[in-house]
């Protein structure tokens, strides 16, 4: 569960109070890189302790899933004749049917689709019309007179950053 705090709104900064956040957020940055190294260093040490355990173990649940999933396909028949899954002693297989997706025939190419499609079936091709932002981005300088017209104009945010100088450990 976490704690709702509520954010205090600082006005009037002095430089005092200034160079003491700086301060203190420069620590504060140096000793979460401090504890996240180490914990990259602990987290590599389990990584290595484990690794071979843990790729047996990997390659005992593939073997065993390719089994299970062979016999469940040869005998699909049987077991899944009436729902899609089977519940058993070790839980629940079963076959997903995945969301319908177009194919394209051997010997087609989408652009060979696009072209019947575009003689047999001209509902089912899309014309997409949008602006070209890109290009209005570039040639912002010559049609600056005509942006306030169709609506348009340049912005660029600016955020503010603080970049920390490391020293070396």
């Amino acid at each position: 569960m976490t704690k709702r705090t509520s954010k205090k709104v600082v006005n009037n900064v002095t430089v005092d109070q200034y160079n003491e956040a700086l301060s203190e957020y420069a620590v504060a940055d140096a000793r979460e890189q401090k504890i996240n190294a180490v914990l990259d260093e602990q987290f590599t040490k389990l990584r290595e302790k484990y690794a071979d355990e843990l790729a047996k173990i990997g390659e005992v649940k593939n073997t065993s899933f390719e089994v299970v999933q062979r016999y469940s396909e040869e005998n699909y028949d049987v077991l899944f004749a009436k729902k899609k899954s089977l519940e058993t002693t070790h839980g629940i297989i079963g076959f997903r049917t995945g969301t319908p997706k177009l194919k394209t025939k051997k010997g087609f190419t989408w652009a060979a689709v696009l072209e019947l499609l575009k003689v047999k079936l001209p509902t089912y091709v899309r014309v997409k019309e949008e602006p070209n932002k890109e290009l209005l981005l570039v040639n912002r300088e010559q049609i600056s007179s005509a942006m306030p017209e169709i609506g348009l104009e340049v912005v660029q945010d600016e955020t503010f950053f603080i970049e920390l100088k490391k020293e070396d450990a």
